[in-house]
């Protein structure tokens, strides 16, 4: 699954997320060749990925929010995702999941752990000058 990847591959139980810099167009273009290559994989091992578990997350104040898609299909894009439990959005910002958090300890629930399963998910890094945490510099 990783010969010939170019990005950021991340793999954890089913649970599989390509990363990369989107700053040149170079950088788009390597992320659709490598969602290129893992859909042959898929094909040639007899597997299919989720699309409906498939999303896209443009990280950071800077992103130029490319399409992509997995064989002959767009990814949907998604403003937060959950990663390991915790819920993290286009900007980095976690209030969500802290108040989330709080709000389930008040009520004396647990707070869950884990992730939901997914086939795919990838998200981009943020262009060089630019950060997830606050407006461009």
């Amino acid at each position: 699954m990783d010969s010939g990847i170019e990005c950021t591959l991340s793999k954890f139980t089913d649970d599989t997320k390509l990363c990369g810099g989107v700053n040149t167009l170079e950088g788009r273009d390597a992320i659709q060749r490598d969602l290129d290559r893992l859909e042959r994989w898929a094909c040639v091992n007899l597997m299919k990925f989720n699309m409906a578990k498939c999303k896209v997350l443009h990280v950071g104040w800077c992103n130029p929010k490319h399409d992509y898609r997995l064989g002959e299909e767009w990814i949907e894009s998604s403003p937060e995702e959950k990663d390991l439990g915790v819920l993290v959005d286009e900007k980095l910002n976690m209030n969500q999941q802290r108040a989330l958090a709080a709000q389930k300890a008040k009520c004396g629930q647990q707070v869950e752990g884990g992730d939901s399963p997914s086939l795919l998910r990838f998200r981009e890094t943020p262009p060089e000058g630019c950060s997830g945490l606050g407006p461009p510099t």
